[in-house]
């Protein structure tokens, strides 16, 4: 059966390439369309003033099992692709807390008690938080917004603003208000619940293009598939037994369709086909937050206190040091996440504030050589309660949905992205 079936996927993502690799291992033809010149989608690797950024800054957790296993089966090495890191919340000057080598959940426990920032009610407070979340397993009646949760079980103002509004931003890009609690305890439960290594923060040494979809396009091609870049998808149309693919280099033909692309291209590709009103719709009504990332070129002798570092009420809610993660020296990014006031700056008044906030914070004087915002207007989902999202079975059988927009118990992760992309593979191939 497996010689009759032949796949299209649109859109050379995390989710799109994650299915590809997983369809080619169980010997299924597959072509991949990628509309930009290089794979990646959202968490793509980008050259600007000769140096290799990512259109994101990105963080992966040890919990994130299938990303981890999808870049070793395409030949990674997680012990040398990443600065491993573990667990560790620092607000520069005014909380830090970490981790110690210990069984989880011990691990946090012993850290949210040793956290500096906060008073010793505040550090029990927050302990006996996650004990409470341990004994419900992680799992409400019914989902809440993260304010809510935190309201219910006593955590006060400053926990919220030092601890928990950084890691919900962090884990859901959704300001905590708005914020799905069950989404939040999914994450918590994967990451601090299990083996001490999955609280573990993997910062790559190599942009992410080469971290994995470069890779898996290797890998699919040394296997008889197709991995087409700049070539965008215009039409697709449902055939007897399949979908037909139209590119500007003419229409092909496949048994079955996933679709990997981003929401807004998703919903503009199959708005044509009646069968999927429903699917479009659902599709259309998520809302959207965004994540701007702000590169700065410093000196190669400029470098921060540590390589991952957050700022507490500042514009710049995190702060990577590329040098010390990737060997680009002086290079530093600075990452924003969600809704806020900073979207009512000009690209150049953001850079204005950042520059002036690591001076003040770090006693860095001298001027960047060049600085560059990445702005994703439209990054990830609203990660909202009782969010309805879009399943990866469509009602045509023929075309599946992946990406970290669909139906999942996580936000939009790579790691949700490549559970969605192997989800429609074990679909096809079943």
């Amino acid at each position: 059966m497996a010689q009759e079936l032949n796949v299209g996927i649109v859109g050379g993502g995390y989710a799109g390439m994650a299915a590809a690799v997983a369809l080619a291992d169980c010997g299924i033809a597959v072509t991949v369309f990628e509309s930009a010149p290089h794979l990646g989608g959202r968490a793509r690797g980008v050259t600007y003033q000769d140096t290799r950024l990512d259109n994101g800054q990105h963080l992966l957790l040890g919990c994130y099992r299938q990303t981890l296993h999808m870049i070793k089966k395409v030949g990674g090495n997680v012990e040398q692709d990443f600065l491993r890191l573990p667990l560790q919340l620092d607000l520069h000057r005014e909380f830090s807390l970490k981790a110690p080598q210990l069984p989880a959940p011990l691990h946090l426990l012993i850290a949210l008690l040793k956290a500096q920032g906060i008073s010793l009610g505040e550090r029990l407070s927050a302990a006996r938080f996650m004990l409470a979340l341990r004994r419900i397993n992680f799992s409400l009646d019914h989902d809440i917004t993260v304010t809510e949760l935190l309201i219910r079980y006593r955590q006060d103002a400053t926990l919220v603003k030092k601890l928990w509004e950084p890691l919900c931003i962090a884990a859901l890009n959704t300001p905590v208000h708005k914020a799905s609690a069950q989404v939040l305890l999914n994450v918590l439960r994967d990451s601090l619940n299990q083996s001490r290594a999955d609280s573990d923060m993997l910062l790559p040494h190599l942009d992410y293009t080469a971290l994995f979809p470069q890779r898996a396009a290797n890998y699919i091609e040394q296997r008889g598939g197709k991995v087409l870049t700049s070539c965008g998808v215009k039409t697709l149309h449902p055939v007897e037994n399949g979908m037909t693919v139209t590119t500007a280099e003419g229409t092909s033909r496949f048994s079955h369709v996933i679709c990997a692309a981003p929401p807004a291209v998703s919903t503009k590709l199959l708005g044509t086909i009646a069968a999927l009103a429903e699917t479009v719709a659902q599709i259309n009504r998520l809302e959207h937050q965004p994540i701007y990332t702000l590169y700065l070129q410093y000196p190669a002798t400029v470098r921060l206190p540590q390589p991952m570092l957050g700022m507490y009420r500042r514009y710049s809610q995190w702060l990577f040091d590329k040098g010390q993660i990737g060997g680009q020296h002086g290079l530093l990014a600075a990452v924003i996440s969600a809704e806020g006031i900073h979207q009512e700056l000009s690209h150049d008044e953001l850079a204005r504030k950042v520059i002036a906030e690591l001076n003040a914070e770090f006693g860095i004087d001298e001027q960047p050589a060049w600085c560059k915002v990445i702005a994703e207007k439209r990054a990830t989902f609203c990660c909202s309660p009782d969010l309805h999202r879009p399943s990866q079975i469509t009602p045509l059988s023929c075309l599946l949905l992946a990406g970290d927009y669909t139906t999942g118990d996580y936000p939009a992760t790579l790691e949700g992205a490549v559970i969605s992309g192997l989800k429609c593979a074990d679909v096809i191939s079943a």
